[in-house]
C-alpha cells in the first residue's frame, strides 16, 4: 500500500527537497525551513481591480489538494471539501445555486454536457445537473479522487489516487470500463493531475512521472512517455510525481514532473518534441510563443514553446510556493502562500501588479477568461480581477 504525506503549503521537508513539501497522508504541521522572499515595492505597470469577491465554503481547507474553479458557459462551478457545491454567476458573482453533497470532497468539479461531476475523499463520484444542481447518480472509485473529473458526451472519466482511471456512464453512471495499469510509488506528493479527454484518447497522467494516453472508448493503453527517470537512496529523492494539469494545444502535450523535465509531447504518438530539465509540482502555462513553468523552488521560468530553451527567470517569488502559472494576455498570473496575486509580464518576466486575495494561501491555478481572471484561496474566498489588457 502506498504511504501517503499531505504536502502542506510546500514547505514541510525543504531540507531534503530542495523546495516543494507537499505530500500525502496525515500530517498537519507547518513548519518554515526556507523563508519566502520579502516582496519589495511595486509601481504597477498594469491596471488591475477586483470586480468581486465571496466565500464559497470552506475550500480546499487543510486537505493540501488544489480544487480549481471550472468555468462554463458564462458560470463557475466550485466545490469545497465540506461538501458544498455551487454555480456562481461568472460576470456578477451572484450564487445560482448550492448544494450541500454530504461528502467529504476532493476532486473536481468537472462539467460539460449539462453534468457536473465531484469525487469525495472516500472514493465517491457524484453527477449532478449542471442546471440547478440536482442529482443525477452516484457511482464508487476504488480510491480517493483528488483531481477534476474529465466529462465527455457519452462517458465521465476519472482518476483515483491509487493510479486508476474509470469511465463512468454519463447518464446513469455504471461503470463502463477502468485501467489499472499505471504503477503507484511507495511515496507521492499530494494531488493528481486530472485525465483530459482529447478526440478518442484519454490523457492521464501518473505519480511515477509518465504520461499515458488510453483509447476513451475501452481504456486500451495507446502510448506512454516517462518524463522522469530519478535516482536516489530515498523514496524522496525518487520523487517523480506529474501532479499539475496538463495543457493540450493542438496536437501537442505540454507536462511538468517533480524531479523531472517540462516536455512538450505528440498527442498522436507521445513522442517528445523537447524536453527541459525542470523540476515543478505545477501545472505549466502556454502562450503563442512561450510555455511557462514553477520550478521547485517557486522560480517561474519562460520556455521557447518550440525549442524549450529558455528565455527568461523570475526568482522575485522565490519560496513563496507559487500556484501554477495561468496566461492573461500579455501576462503570466500566479498566486502564492501569503494570498497575493501577481502579474508578471511574458516578454521579461517583470511583475506588472499585484492584489492581495486574502492572508491564506492560493494553491489553486488562476482560472483566465479574456480580461478577467478568478483566484480562490484555500480557505474558499473566491474573487475576480479585471486587468486593463
Amino acid at each position: 500500500m502506498k504511504k501517503s504525506v499531505y504536502l502542506l503549503g510546500g514547505i514541510i521537508a525543504l531540507a531534503l527537497l530542495g523546495g516543494c513539501g507537499w505530500f500525502k497522508g496525515n500530517s498537519t504541521k507547518r513548519e518554515n525551513i526556507v523563508q519566502p522572499k520579502a516582496l519589495v515595492e511595486l509601481s504597477p505597470t498594469l491596471g488591475v481591480k477586483e470586480v468581486w469577491n465571496r466565500g464559497i465554503g470552506k475550500g480546499a481547507g487543510r486537505s493540501g489538494i488544489r480544487v480549481t474553479p471550472a468555468l462554463h458557459d458564462g458560470k463557475l462551478y466550485t466545490a469545497g471539501v465540506d461538501g458544498e457545491v455551487m454555480a456562481i454567476d461568472a460576470a456578477s458573482g451572484k450564487v445560482l445555486w448550492n448544494r450541500d453533497v454530504k461528502l467529504k470532497l476532493a476532486g473536481g468539479p468537472g462539467v460539460g454536457n449539462g453534468v457536473l461531476v465531484v469525487g469525495g475523499m472516500d472514493g465517491d463520484v457524484l453527477a449532478l445537473d449542471a442546471g440547478n444542481g440536482t442529482e443525477r447518480w452516484r457511482a464508487r472509485a476504488s480510491a480517493e479522487v483528488v483531481s477534476a473529473p474529465a466529462v465527455g458526451s457519452d462517458l465521465v472519466y476519472v482518476r483515483s489516487n491509487d493510479g486508476r482511471v474509470f469511465a463512468f456512464d454519463i447518464n446513469d453512471g455504471k461503470q463502463r470500463w477502468v485501467n489499472d495499469r499505471a504503477t503507484v510509488p511507495l511515496l507521492s506528493l499530494r494531488g493528481n493531475a486530472k485525465p483530459h479527454l482529447a478526440g478518442d484518447l484519454i490523457i492521464n497522467a501518473t505519480d511515477a512521472g509518465k504520461v499515458m494516453a488510453l483509447r476513451a472508448s475501452d481504456g486500451a493503453s495507446a502510448w506512454e512517455q516517462n518524463l522522469a527517470t530519478v535516482e536516489g537512496r530515498t523514496e524522496v529523492e525518487r520523487l517523480s510525481d506529474i501532479d499539475g494539469d496538463l495543457v493540450i494545444d493542438g496536437d501537442v502535450i505540454y507536462a511538468a514532473a517533480y524531479h523531472g523535465q517540462v516536455v512538450a509531447l505528440n498527442l498522436t504518438s507521445g513522442r517528445q518534441v523537447w524536453n527541459r530539465v525542470l523540476s515543478s509540482y505545477t501545472n505549466v502555462g502556454v502562450s503563442a510563443s512561450q510555455v511557462y513553468a514553477v520550478d521547485d523552488q517557486s522560480q517561474v521560468w519562460a520556455l521557447d514553446r518550440t525549442s524549450g530553451a529558455s528565455m527568461w527567470k523570475q526568482d522575485a517569488l522565490q519560496y513563496r510556493w507559487l500556484s501554477g502559472p495561468a496566461v492573461q494576455g500579455d501576462y503570466v498570473v500566479v498566486g502564492d502562500l501569503e494570498g497575493y496575486v501577481h502579474w508578471l509580464a511574458i516578454s521579461d518576466g517583470k511583475e506588472a501588479a499585484r492584489e492581495r486575495l486574502s492572508k491564506n494561501a492560493i494553491r489553486a491555478t488562476p482560472v483566465v477568461s479574456g480580461d478577467t481572471v478568478y483566484v480562490v484561496d484555500v480557505d474558499g474566498k473566491l474573487a475576480a480581477y479585471r486587468a486593463q489588457l
